[in-house]
């Protein structure tokens, strides 16, 4: 088992060192109209990924029309002017390639990866998707439908389906982060033609989106081929609403319940933490590495082999463009009660503030921050995602090159301190998501009593006079 563990820890070196090694070479420019264009040649396999990211997430939304950035994934796949409705998908597909979109709090992101010698055809898909997008009733209708299916699978029918949407809504009291990215289906519902054709305009536009283009390309060739698809695009006419609301500081934890139709309770901690790309957001991702990064974390050895408390136990921070949420949650396994899957999951996070972690420990999240490093940028597709993210969230694409250097500044005893600064009772969401058969029965409070009616009062029978002894003045 040793000399297992010994060989992998000597193969994560390798991988890192040949990841710090390997430089990521790219073009960037900025056309008249303002699109970031990122280009990345990589003449290994005869493919190439082109994506467009667009700076729009469910965080610009109106709060009383929430839902509109993941309603565009799905209402841009419709179709434009030169391309039939429905069509995306087979033209592409008939090209040997595959596409697909997401959208988050603070982005949407749409690509395609094709063979090399149909670069142009993803380019004039996504112009068009830009430029000449179908917005019609009919579409809008369609896909309304669409993702009210979705809302039900995905979150309202799904065991533990709005776990994190709870979470967000209860952990944010007026930031937008704290709607769901799905959205309201009454929102949708209730919104116009007009709406939805406003919002197009106004975040779907060169000035407000990064293209990303990866894989066998030339590069003086390609950027001919996107100044023939884009550069008729004209810029938005109209302020990209940015908000600017600053969720108050917490003081004093929240504890709640929520109730849904699972079989087993769990424990969800939530603790704010500063935005993607600060200092200490990169301390955050190594102790998140260290509570529950693969089986040989703290949180899985301990809690779900050694202790048995949870049939899954985890945590992950929260990558947001504003100030976002380190969350920590545990199923419960059968009998055994929230409060002490919730004991035991403090505890774990008590030692590491109390505690310095071991060298060894340590130099053990390195290499598994570093690995992953490898692990997201061996595609075409995850180069010009990566590319796109560091654009758009740090105006730095070169972060793909440097960002490993911020997580190799973080020392043990940055780890302890972050824990100690941000993971407090204070800082803390703590939220039940329990069974509906846990459900307290509602309170039956008695019929309130009605008033007597109006009605003209009897006579009053003469008081008789008590007899008896009369008290001496």
């Amino acid at each position: 088992m040793l000399k297992t563990k010994l060989l992998l820890g000597a193969l994560l070196v390798s991988l890192s060192a040949s990841a710090q090694s390997t430089k990521i070479e790219f073009t960037e420019y900025e056309m008249p109209n303002g699109l970031k264009v990122l280009l990345h040649r990589d003449n290994s396999t005869p493919i190439v990924a082109v994506t467009v990211m667009y700076h729009v997430g469910s965080k610009n939304e109106d709060p009383k029309r929430t839902g509109f950035a993941h309603f565009f994934e799905h209402l841009l796949f419709e179709g434009s002017k030169n391309i039939g409705r429905g069509e995306y998908a087979k033209i592409v597909e008939g090209a040997g390639g595959e596409l697909n979109a997401n959208t988050f709090y603070d982005r949407t992101f749409y690509y395609e990866v094709l063979p090399s010698n149909q670069l142009e055809l993803g380019l004039y898909l996504e112009s068009e998707r830009m430029l000449h997008a179908r917005i019609d009733q009919e579409g809008v209708n369609t896909q309304r439908n669409v993702i009210k299916e979705e809302m039900k699978q995905t979150r309202d029918n799904r065991p533990y389906g709005q776990l994190l949407s709870e979470t967000m809504k209860q952990t944010f009291k007026v930031h937008p982060y704290k709607s769901d990215v799905l959205g309201s289906a009454e929102h949708l519902d209730a919104a116009t033609l007009d709406e939805f054709m406003a919002f197009y305009r106004q975040f779907y536009v060169p000035n407000n989106a990064i293209l990303s283009i990866a894989g066998d390309i030339d590069i003086e060739k390609t950027k001919q081929a996107v100044a023939k698809y884009f550069a008729e695009i004209p810029r938005g006419e109209k302020a990209i609403y940015r908000p600017t609301v600053v969720e108050p500081p917490q003081t004093a934890e929240i504890r709640t319940n929520f109730y849904d139709n699972v079989t087993l309770p769990a424990v969800i901690q939530s603790y704010r933490i500063p935005a993607q790309g600060t200092e200490d957001y990169y301390a955050i991702n190594l102790l998140t590495t260290l509570l529950s990064g693969g089986e040989s974390s703290r949180f899985t050895k301990e809690i779900k082999d050694k202790e048995q408390k949870a049939l899954f136990v985890g945590s992950f921070p929260l990558a947001l463009e504003q100030p976002g949420v380190f969350i920590a949650f545990g199923i419960a396994n059968m009998g055994t009660k929230p409060e002490d899957l919730e004991a035991a999951m403090t505890r774990e996070i008590e030692k590491v503030q109390n505690n310095l972690i071991g060298e060894q420990e340590f130099q053990k999240l390195k290499n598994q921050t570093e690995a992953e490093f490898v692990t997201r940028n061996a595609s075409v597709s995850g180069i010009a995602e990566s590319l796109a993210n560091y654009e758009m969230y740090f105006g730095d694409a070169n972060l793909i090159n440097a960002e490993i250097e911020r997580y190799n500044k973080v020392t043990r005893e940055d780890i302890q301190r972050v824990a100690r600064k941000y993971l407090t009772k204070e800082n803390r969401l703590t939220l039940y998501y329990l069974p509906n058969s846990a459900k307290p029965a509602p309170e039956v409070k008695p019929p309130d009593p009605q008033p007597a009616q109006a009605q003209t009062p009897a006579p009053e029978p003469p008081k008789e006079e008590k007899k008896g002894r009369r008290k001496k003045k």
